[in-house]
């Protein structure tokens, strides 16, 4: 472990040198709609050459996003995963720790001004429009999937640095999600929606609020907080299929199940239980658990984005195994996992490939996606390697 641990810190140290330089800004693999392009009058609402346009910037193989006049973006969830990567390495880096913690500091800071406007509680959303097949959503709208990774990085930080700060930000969050967000209710639970004015049953995404909500009662004892964040994941463990997977959406043709979104479940799931203390979905859980375990890693080592397929292997389920893989404690495995990628998806400056697909890599520095993810995940590791301990 000794050896794995001296290759992550390298890794990490020529990784946080590179988003460092870059200023945590970058390019996204939805940010198509950034170019001036569509601010023309026949683009600017046109919704089949948005989504195609955006779409086709995601898959190509080389970042033409220059050519297009696209900006590098500043988004609130690339620093908050700095902020939660600062937390675990202020934690066993004695050297450094204190820079860590000044960046930490001041990703909270700058997570304050990102804060979208208007709504009742702190919330953050993406610095581009996004053209989803369910929907437009502008730039900076709220939903529940940033504000609950921002969240979730701001109680890491409270809880490892004390950052009283991050907690208050914390609980703002969660008034967003309660006042906000509508519900879609099914006998006595309910699903929260994507955003202020969706629908959608995305369950990953309701889970997301479900800890959120979870962590602050653990803090406040206010069981204002535990109801909703029960009532909630009990809603997506009804909808558990048999073979332990969840669709990523309820009563839409999205039914498929991959890596990342199913460890976001799990991983809120798990968060739930440690909050609250309520372990009735336990089982949900490790069914879940043995599924994520049986179908996404080849060689108990390669990330697979779905079941039994192989490619595209993607910088984001990287990332993500190594944060629920120890979260789980199969330390083990989440050091094989950062091995491969490091070896096969860490660039020359630092930064990590988009994908490993059949025939290439597609290495575009998306600093969300890939670089500032992997960043949590491997110091995440680091600190579990450190001393065997799983902090938050």
């Amino acid at each position: 472990m000794t050896e794995t641990r001296d290759l992550v810190e390298r890794s990490l140290d020529r990784l946080e040198a590179h988003l460092v330089a870059e200023r945590f800004r970058g390019y996204d693999p939805y940010d198509a709609l950034c170019s001036p392009l569509f601010r023309l009058p026949l683009l600017r609402s046109a919704r089949w050459p948005r989504l195609t346009a955006q779409q086709a910037l995601k898959r190509l193989p080389y970042n033409v996003r220059p050519l297009l006049g696209v900006p590098k973006g500043y988004n609130p969830v690339t620093l908050a995963f700095v902020l939660e990567a600062s937390a675990y390495r202020a934690q066993v880096d004695a050297e450094r720790a204190e820079v860590h913690r000044t960046r930490a500091v001041a990703c909270v800071a700058e997570l304050a001004c990102l804060r979208s406007p208007g709504w009742s509680g702190d919330c953050w959303g993406y610095p581009f429009d996004w053209e989803a097949r369910h929907g437009r959503v502008p730039a900076g709208t709220p939903t529940i999937v940033a504000t609950g990774i921002v969240a979730n990085a701001l109680f890491v930080a409270y809880r490892l640095l004390g950052l009283e700060r991050a907690f208050e930000m914390c609980k703002s969050a969660a008034r967003f999600v309660l006042e906000d967000l509508p519900r879609t209710v099914e006998d006595g639970t309910f699903c929260w929606g994507y955003y202020a004015s969706d629908t959608e049953r995305v369950l990953n995404a309701t889970m997301k609020g479900a800890r959120l909500c979870a962590q602050i009662y653990s803090v406040t004892g206010d069981a204002a907080f535990l109801e909703p964040a029960a009532q909630t994941a009990e809603y997506v463990a009804r909808h558990q299929r048999e073979d332990g997977s969840w669709p990523y959406a309820v009563g839409d043709a999205r039914q498929w199940a991959d890596n990342f979104h199913t460890a976001y479940v799990l991983d809120a799931f798990d968060s739930y239980e440690r909050c609250t203390g309520d372990d009735r979905f336990q089982s949900a859980k490790e069914r879940g658990w043995q599924y994520y375990r049986d179908q996404f890693f080849l060689d108990d080592r390669i990330p697979r984005y779905y079941p039994e397929k192989t490619y595209p292997i993607d910088a984001t389920a990287c990332a993500q195994s190594l944060l629920t893989l120890c979260r789980f404690g199969d330390v083990e495995t989440a050091s094989r996992v950062a091995d491969w990628t490091i070896g096969n998806m860490q660039c020359a400056d630092g930064h990590f490939a988009y994908q490993v697909r059949r025939r290439r890599v597609v290495s575009i520095p998306y600093v969300r996606w890939s670089s500032a993810y992997m960043y949590a995940g491997l110091s995440k590791l680091t600190s579990v390697l450190a001393d065997g301990t799983e902090r938050v």
